[in-house]
């Protein structure tokens, strides 16, 4: 298995497709070890030459309660009332402090996510 540091853009892509390859590939096999080490190896690169950037707080709030199955009702104890948590979400209104500190607090919302700016309704007025 001769595996080498992704250096460099074309060395990326090479990973990349040989990844594509091995997807399917069997938990400890050759092939499985092989995906393994090569994802590995891109995670690094993408992480030293990618920057993520942090999504805006509402599409965070979003995919949290997409990926976990939460409803606008399951977010009232932390934001408030029905309608408050449309005017968040809808971008009505701001989160306030408050807001932040308990999606952080009770959700494990990063705090660096939401304390963010983000366009609101208000400031398109």
């Amino acid at each position: 298995m001769e595996i080498k540091p992704i250096k460099n853009e074309v060395d990326y892509q090479a990973a990349l497709k040989e990844i594509e390859l091995l997807f399917d590939a069997a938990l400890d096999t050759p092939e499985g070890d092989r995906l393994e080490v090569l994802t590995t190896l891109v995670e690094a690169y993408e992480e030293k030459h990618y920057d993520i950037p942090i999504p805006d707080p509402i599409e965070a709030i979003l995919y949290h309660m997409e990926s976990r199955g939460l409803t606008r009702r399951d977010l009232e104890p932390y934001i408030g009332s029905r309608a408050r948590v449309s005017e968040v979400l809808n971008r009505k209104r701001p989160l306030t402090m408050e807001m932040i500190r308990n999606l952080h607090k009770w959700l494990s919302i990063p705090a660096e996510v939401l304390i963010q700016p983000y366009p609101t309704l208000r400031d398109a007025a």
